[in-house]
């Protein structure tokens, strides 16, 4: 063979490794979810065309699949590698052929490697319904499928057993990643964004932060008339209220609006309302959010008591104060807004005592100390060892909380100094 004709093979081998590692790269970075938008289909279809069909069937197993097309990227490598060598040092010495080799790699790391790779990375969309039939195509001549499998099932051996069954996991810090590189691009808005975050988030989330803790919890006593808790529910504006017997441990019912309205109508102002009481829901305070709402939906109930670990009342919970965790607050014409916190000159704010922790970290853009508690009383409480008055505080991420107001035993307000306030 002449040296141009050998040229000429290796330009060609060289071409063709150029179209195996843009196949390789557009298969392996296209999302499963992305690739069934793509084809039209989604996991319950079927296929519209053969292209998907061949997408989706090579996303089942990529290792496999792109078996044959790396073992035919090797071998188109390898053959123009060692025709170049034996070419050059046939006509101008092994000098020679070292200093073609090295050519080889520049020009083929440059032009075979680094342009189809990134060309497969910025149109991994367009390319890789059209590379998917050529992967199949290739994986279907026995001479190279036989080996690359063959070989494939032998790396797999080597693995250690916890990878071989391994299926692959995208974290949640991972979709948040995607989902400001969205925002950024302007593919989602910032309304979205949140809710995406919010929905994350809500996977972590225990019941006890998001319950009415017990302080505020509003009941109506057991031996109260159908008249007296139809003020009491009229009055609070609650659909759904807790019927104590003796004190807010003994939770024996909880009394709708609609069964009070209905015995109202039939003339029964005068009867206790613990014979309307419906049964109630208990559920542990450690609860993940998540499993309770699915929990509701299924058993179609809407209020929920929240217990701790001695068995006593910790709060309440209802499908509203989950689904806010979500979607954020849901007010209606009569509800009184009241700000979840109110700046202040300086770049101070003023917060309740029962505010969550993770809302502050938001609002501050800063990491507070995490531990036992829920909110910033919590916080307050644990870093004082005792019932705050007013006036005390404490320093934290180089912020001072100072106690402004306490009832009871509960701090219901709680100034935080802007970050060049405190002293």
């Amino acid at each position: 063979m002449s040296l141009g004709v050998g040229l000429l093979v290796v330009g060609l081998l060289m071409a063709a490794s150029a179209v195996l590692v843009a196949t390789e790269t557009s298969i392996l970075h296209i999302r499963r979810a992305r690739a069934e938008v793509l084809t039209g289909t989604n996991g319950d279809s079927q296929q519209t065309d053969d292209r998907s069909a061949d997408l989706l069937r090579l996303l089942d197993d990529r290792v496999r699949g792109l078996g044959p097309v790396l073992f035919l990227l090797m071998a188109f490598r390898l053959a123009a590698a060692g025709l170049l060598a034996v070419l050059v040092a046939g006509d101008h010495g092994a000098g020679w052929a070292g200093v073609a080799l090295m050519v080889l790699l520049v020009v083929g790391f440059t032009l075979a490697d680094v342009l189809p790779r990134t060309i497969a990375l910025r149109s991994t969309d367009r390319l890789v319904l059209r590379l998917a039939p050529f992967a199949l195509a290739i994986g279907r001549i026995l001479p190279i499928r036989w080996p690359a499998l063959g070989l494939v099932g032998l790396a797999e051996r080597l693995l250690p057993r916890p990878l071989r069954t391994a299926a692959p996991v995208v974290s949640e810090e991972e979709l948040l990643a995607v989902a400001d590189r969205a925002l950024a691009s302007r593919s989602i808005d910032a309304d979205e964004h949140d809710l995406i975050e919010s929905v994350i988030a809500f996977g972590d989330t225990l019941v006890r932060e998001v319950m009415v803790p017990r302080p505020d919890m509003e009941c109506v006593a057991a031996d109260l008339t159908v008249a007296e808790a139809m003020a009491v529910a009229a009055r609070n504006g609650h659909s759904r209220v807790p019927v104590n017997g003796d004190g807010l441990d003994d939770i024996i019912g909880v009394l709708h609006a609609k069964d009070l309205m209905r015995a109202h109508l039939e003339g029964r102002d005068d009867v206790p309302v613990n014979g309307l009481a419906r049964p109630p829901r208990f559920v542990p305070e450690t609860k993940q959010a998540d499993d309770l709402l699915r929990e509701m939906q299924a058993d179609r109930y809407h209020l929920a008591i929240v217990v701790d670990e001695h068995g006593g009342t910790a709060g309440l919970v209802t499908m509203e104060d989950l689904l806010e965790e979500v979607v954020g607050e849901i007010e209606d014409e009569f509800d009184q807004a009241e700000p979840i916190a109110q700046p202040l000159t300086g770049g101070g704010l003023r917060v309740h005592g029962r505010m969550p922790i993770d809302e502050l970290n938001d609002l501050l853009g800063e990491t507070l100390p995490a531990g036992d508690w829920d909110t910033v009383g919590g916080l307050i409480f644990d870093a004082l060892g005792h019932v705050p008055v007013v006036g005390e505080g404490i320093e934290v991420a180089g912020r001072r909380f100072g106690v402004e107001q306490v009832e009871g035993r509960r701090i219901t307000s709680v100034r935080i100094d802007g970050p060049g306030e405190s002293t």
